[in-house]
């Protein structure tokens, strides 16, 4: 099939911070850049259409739903859907304009490689984090409740394997992280509720708090990554247990 024509995709809300980063990256590889923004008070906005960008203005309301509309607005069927904090590599462009060249089934994944507080991070099960951003709209849509959105491609489909890291710039310090874990644990909570799975036992309290930690420090092997991995093995031990201690105190109160 001759080359195919690439949209990129990244949803922002107040992203002056990284969104330039993310936009220049895909110069080269993208024929058509679209930005779905929630109304920033910053300049995220005028960041876009200074890098050229397309800028649609659309009220958030979730995660599934602000990027189906976002795939949507792509002018070619044939889309890379990013975050803003995500910034290609020159190994992964190189490996997108080779597809772009020679398309084969219904998407692609690739991998992420983040950045914590200034260091990479490649154990605690945070690498390579292969996700699914490539694809054909027209052969799958995005899914999921509140949190953890995925794409998922109608059954059949072939997913390829891209080469190289896009390089995801996370968390700047600790205070961030723990800001990002309050809001993540609250809406997880909030999942679990919808999805009926609302009892909450010491099990969940203390033991999968303990298992968590565990499990990405030692089996994962984050104590490699000094400092940064104790970090988010720690703070992900505690937002196991926010997400039932949360769960717990809203079963409470609607007894």
């Amino acid at each position: 099939m001759p080359a195919v024509l690439l949209s990129v995709v990244v949803i922002t809300f107040n992203e002056e911070a990284t969104i330039a980063r993310c936009l220049e990256a895909v110069r080269g590889i993208a024929d058509d850049v679209v930005v779905v923004d929630s109304f920033s008070t910053d300049r995220t906005v005028a960041i876009c259409q200074e890098l050229g960008a397309r800028v649609i203005q659309h009220a958030f309301v979730g995660y599934v739903q602000q990027k189906n509309f976002a795939t949507a607005q792509a002018r070619y069927d044939y889309v890379l859907q990013l975050d803003a904090d995500e910034v290609l590599t020159d190994e992964l462009r190189q490996s997108i304009g080779q597809v772009k060249q020679n398309w084969q089934g219904g998407g692609y994944t690739l991998a992420r490689l983040t950045n914590y507080c200034g260091s990479w991070v490649r154990h605690g099960g945070w690498y390579p984090d292969r996700k699914l951003r490539l694809y054909d709209r027209r052969l799958g849509r995005w899914e999921g409740l509140l949190l953890h959105e995925r794409y998922e491609m109608q059954p059949g489909q072939a997913v390829g394997t891209l080469q190289g890291d896009a390089l995801h710039y996370s968390y700047h310090s600790i205070a961030q992280h723990i800001s990002q874990l309050n809001r993540f644990t609250s809406i997880a909570a909030d999942e679990l509720w919808l999805r009926n799975k609302r009892r909450v036992t010491w099990f969940h309290l203390l033991l999968k708090p303990w298992w968590k930690f565990v499990h990405g420090y030692f089996f994962r092997l984050g104590f490699l990554d000094g400092f940064a991995g104790l970090s988010i093995a720690l703070i992900s031990a505690v937002g196991v247990f926010l997400k039932f201690a949360k769960l717990k105190t809203r079963s409470a109160s609607a007894e």
